[in-house]
């Protein structure tokens, strides 16, 4: 079926969201308890709004303390040369790394901002020496490191 163009989201769609949002396995029974509308419209909204894009997947959410990747890293890396052939390659490259939970292609000072989650400072230490060291377009790396977390969200405020 081809992705409806043209959807405007009303407020009960908006509810959905924020329901799902908080709780993606909610049986869609209780989603319309909690949205104040009877089964089959519930479904059909949430369906349309997979149809249309604004729900784009449901995951879920690990522990990672829990699974000894709780030292998180901000990375910022600036190219030896930006263009798109090179931009191509170095994203191609992270879509790979394991370590890399998330990359932003930015303005400024870099060309990239990674996130990465490792076990500890040894750990990325070497991460760095030999995965990001092995990309030879690499110019200059910035490591931020996360000291405490104090709000993360995953989604997005409807």
């Amino acid at each position: 079926m081809a992705q409806e163009t043209e959807y405007k989201l009303d407020e009960k769609d908006k509810e959905i969201l924020r329901v799902l949002q908080h709780d993606a396995r909610l049986t869609n029974k209780e989603l319309a308890s909690r949205v104040h509308l009877s089964t089959t419209p519930t479904y059909e909204r949430v369906k349309r709004l997979e149809r249309t894009g604004y729900i784009k997947k449901y995951a879920t959410i690990l522990d990672a303390q829990k699974l000894n990747k709780g030292f998180t890293v901000f990375c910022s890396v600036k190219l030896r040369q930006l263009n798109s052939e090179r931009a191509y390659a170095f994203s191609n490259m992270v879509k790979t790394i394991p370590e890399v939970t998330e990359c932003y292609n930015i303005s400024g000072s870099f060309d990239y901002l990674l996130r990465i989650q490792s076990p500890d400072m040894q750990y990325y230490q070497q991460f760095l020496l030999n995965v990001l060291g092995k990309h030879d377009n690499i110019a200059s790396l910035e490591s931020t490191f996360v000291m405490e977390e104090i709000k993360c969200e995953y989604g997005v405020g409807v």
